[in-house]
């Protein structure tokens, strides 16, 4: 298992909440959770940006992805809105989880509820070349579902 340091700036608004937290000892997503003063009520069908209560600082060549936790999606139908979101090495402004509610009633995010989970990935950045043609290969242009179902 690879580790970098994250440094984790906790604001006003985060005291007395956890940092962002692995749940057991080989979890590859860290549980954040809700900085709001008050409760959000999410009305199914909508979506809300919420607060975690600090900011932080990526080491160059890591992007931090921001996933569904799932029991919010088993339970309640909640889940991250731009799954996963990407968080680059270079933001350093508070990080926001978009949740939407895709069950059929009002969710009520509370103030420290685990509400995503975040993966630290190292990441590559393409060198995009322009080609008069490609190489050929056995699927070609199928698309979707063109593999078939196995």
């Amino acid at each position: 298992m690879q580790q970098t340091v994250v440094k984790i700036q906790k604001l006003a608004h985060g005291e007395g909440l956890d940092l962002p937290f692995y749940a057991s000892a080989q979890a590859a997503g860290a549980d954040i959770r809700a900085a709001i003063t008050e409760d959000v009520i999410i009305e199914a069908g909508a979506y809300a940006l919420i607060k975690t209560g600090f900011a932080m600082a990526l080491v160059e060549g890591f992007e931090a992805q921001i996933r569904p936790r799932s029991g919010l999606a088993l339970k309640h139908g909640i889940t991250v809105l731009n799954a996963p979101g990407t968080i680059d090495a270079d933001y350093r402004g508070e990080v926001g989880v978009m949740l939407i509610n895709h069950g059929n009633k009002a969710f009520i995010v509370r103030r420290g509820e685990r509400i995503a989970q975040m993966v630290i990935a190292p990441f590559v950045q393409a060198d995009f070349q322009e080609v008069d043609a490609l190489s050929e290969t056995e699927r070609g242009e199928g698309g979707f579902g063109s593999s078939g179902r196995r």
